[in-house]
């Protein structure tokens, strides 16, 4: 990812309870929540979106064992965010106040984007 360390945390475009829609790949065009984010590796699991099949064997948790389908982590550079206003992707902007703290703006409709969305 750039010029920065291998393993290093960024600070990426989407968080936690943001809706983002997925711009490429087999589940292009798909909405979902954004349930989780690894900042280390560029990624975020959603909601709904990238399903896996994991071949599981019984064991005292799941007595029948079988294939389980669940949400994989999606890189972040495939997802936006989709603007709460509108209702429409978009690209966000950072905005230093003068307290110092940074908020997210939406290009599109230039409002502030809620912390959760």
């Amino acid at each position: 990812m750039g010029l920065q360390k291998e393993g290093a945390a960024v600070k990426l475009h989407v968080r936690k309870d943001d809706l983002v829609e997925v711009i490429g790949g087999v589940d292009a065009g798909k909405r979902g929540k954004v349930l989780k984010v690894f900042s280390r590796q560029g990624r975020a699991l959603v909601e709904g979106i990238n399903f896996i099949h994991r071949h599981t064997r019984p064991n005292p948790r799941n007595q029948q064992g079988g294939i389980i389908e669940k949400e994989a982590p999606i890189p972040v550079s495939r997802l936006m965010l989709v603007d709460p206003q509108t209702q429409e992707r978009t690209r966000i902007r950072r905005k230093r106040l003068e307290d110092g703290t940074s908020i997210r703006i939406a290009v599109k409709s230039g409002e502030q984007i809620p912390e959760s969305s």
